[in-house]
């Protein structure tokens, strides 16, 4: 049995196997091949790599990755589709599927014993509930990833990818441009998934960087900072810093901090760049320690 290649073969995959996609687990098939191919080139496999694929779902994407890669390990949650994986996957000897929540697995462990001392890449059609906190696990972990290649809603590429000033732009965008280059390399309509979602979606490329593009004193109170500019962004960034506890909320040493790091009282952190949050850091660092 091959995997399906249509919305058709992939209702009748599940009918057979006494199966349908589940909200739960935010299940959108995708089985155009012109796309699978698309995602796997984007994401640059090659003979010698080993990938990790997030939510194999019917084995679709899993298979054009074994095609493409020496090895591919796909870890699901949905037990009840590991009957049907085991069967359209049959032919492929490089693919090893694991059973198991990608939140709650031990992924340095998992990419020590797998990928030994060489980096991998995650290629995956992610659920969309859920996308956030794997990305941010992926990256926070720092694992041995060359680059991560998802299929996400388009409004969440969209800020992942966003500059400084726009709408989509936010304190994601930044911790996702610390890790990683991002890019969207391709769009796809909703239509192209069974069951179709109500949103249209998209494939990111997050290269992951050699070492961070910017350096600070303190880098986990570069997070505190960005968090508090972000979760009162209608705020002017003072206002904002003030009310989330930086500097204890002491205007006058935000004000001092600010007026070091070269930043007008009135600008907002919606339109600060990384750069910007890790140079006002250092300030603040400056600061309080007179």
């Amino acid at each position: 049995m091959s995997v399906p290649t249509s919305a058709g073969e992939a209702k009748r995959l599940l009918s057979e196997f006494g199966l349908h996609a589940k909200k739960k687990y935010g299940q959108n098939f995708l089985t155009d091949t012109g796309l699978l191919d698309d995602i796997v080139n984007a994401a640059g496999v090659e003979k010698d790599d080993v990938v990790l694929e997030i939510g194999p779902g019917l084995g679709c994407l899993t298979a054009r990755l074994a095609e493409a890669a020496e090895k591919v390990i796909a870890v699901e949650i949905d037990t009840s589709l590991l009957p049907l994986l085991q069967k359209t996957l049959e032919d492929y000897s490089n693919i090893e599927i694991i059973n198991e929540d990608v939140l709650k697995l031990d992924l340095g462990a998992l990419a020590a014993e797998k990928a030994g001392n060489r980096k991998f890449k995650v290629v995956a059609n992610l659920p969309y509930y859920i996308t956030t906190p794997i990305i941010m696990a992926l990256l926070e972990k720092e694992l041995p990833i060359e680059s991560i290649t998802v299929m996400v809603q388009l409004e969440v590429a969209q800020r992942l990818e966003a500059l400084p000033g726009s709408k989509e732009y936010g304190a994601i965008t930044l911790s996702v441009a610390y890790y990683t280059k991002p890019e969207i390399v391709l769009e796809v309509p909703r239509e192209a998934f069974m069951p179709s979602p109500n949103v249209d979606s998209a494939v990111i490329k997050l290269t992951v960087n050699e070492e961070a593009p910017v350096k600070c004193k303190d880098t986990a109170l570069m997070w505190k900072i960005i968090r508090a500019a972000f979760n009162q962004r209608r705020k002017t960034l003072s206002n904002a810093l003030s009310g989330g506890g930086i500097c204890g909320g002491d205007k006058s040493v935000i004000k001092e901090a600010m007026e070091d790091a070269s930043l007008e009282q009135s600008v907002r952190g919606e339109t600060l760049s990384l750069e910007d949050f890790a140079r006002l850091t250092d300030s603040i660092v400056k600061v309080t320690k007179r």
